[in-house]
Parts: structure tokens; sequence; C-alpha cells
């Protein structure tokens, strides 16, 4: 039985016409909304109107994603962050100042954040770890781990809503 395209208490609720939507934008982004209303058999209204409501109830946005090879970055380092006298959500929100940073994550486990980190060569991330980390007040420990090889990266994966 297909999804409804009805709200249940604030909470949108997807149906296949609009992951027919999500699934063609996230082919591509820039796609018109009249190709998108040719490809799933749909009209041009239908497919604004879908768009429009996916995007006010936050279930949907459309970004550019950009490559870290093409913009010329050839490192990524995740780095396990553990905090002491001071809270991690604090410690994180520091770090996540610093323009290298593109992920911090408070976790459970060995760690109490862990981030990612981009640099453009070893000299840009030893400037990083060497120079911008001791500025933060509250690390203790760092576990750098530098990335050899992306198997999977899908920065707009949601999983089905």
């Amino acid at each position: 039985m297909a999804k409804t395209n009805t709200q249940r208490n604030n909470e949108i609720v997807l149906d296949d016409t609009d992951h027919q939507i999500i699934e063609m934008l996230q082919i591509d982004g820039r796609m018109s909304i009249r190709d998108i209303a040719d490809k799933i058999h749909s009209t041009p209204a239908i497919v604004r109107n879908r768009m429009q409501r996916m995007t006010d109830a936050d279930a949907m946005r459309v970004v550019a994603v950009t490559d870290f090879k093409a913009a010329g970055y050839e490192l990524m380092l995740a780095i396990g962050v553990e905090v002491e006298h001071r809270s991690a959500e604090l410690v994180g929100l520091d770090l996540a100042k610093f323009d290298e940073v593109f992920s911090v994550n408070m976790t459970t486990g060995v760690h109490d954040l862990d981030i990612l980190v981009a640099a453009r060569n070893f000299e840009e991330l030893a400037f990083f770890v060497h120079d911008k980390f001791p500025q933060i007040e509250g690390i203790a420990k760092l576990t750098p781990a530098i990335t050899v090889d992306v198997l999977k990266y899908e920065s707009g994966w949601v999983g089905k809503l």
C-alpha cells in the first residue's frame, strides 16, 4: 500500500510521488520542475506544490555539495577528541568555528567528540593540529586517523522518510 500525502502531528508523510521528486533532484539538483514533472508523469504545478510543501516542512532541501578533491583538499582526518574540565558541547562548538573542521559530533564511547577535518596538504594539516588545536581549552587527548580512501560518502543520505 502506498504512503499517503497527509500530515500527522505536524509531521509530513511522503508518498511515492514525493519520493520520486526527491530522487530526481538527487540525480540533478538543478533539474527544472517541468523536466521532473515529465519524468514522473505529473504536472509542473503538482511538482512545484509538492516541493514547496516538503521544503516548508523541512523534509527536503536542495543544496550544492562540493567535492573535496575538486576543491583542492587532498587530506581528510577523522579525530577522536577526549575532553576534560569543560563540557564536550562547549569544546565542540569551539572546534566548529575552525574553517578546516566540516563535521563535529558529540558521541558515546571512547571519545567525547568525533570531528572531520579537511586539509590541502600535510603542512596545512600540521599547522591545524599543532597551532590551532592548542587554542581550545578542555582538550585532553586527540586520536587522529588520516583517511586513505573514501569508500562511501553520501552527503544527502537521510534514508526513507
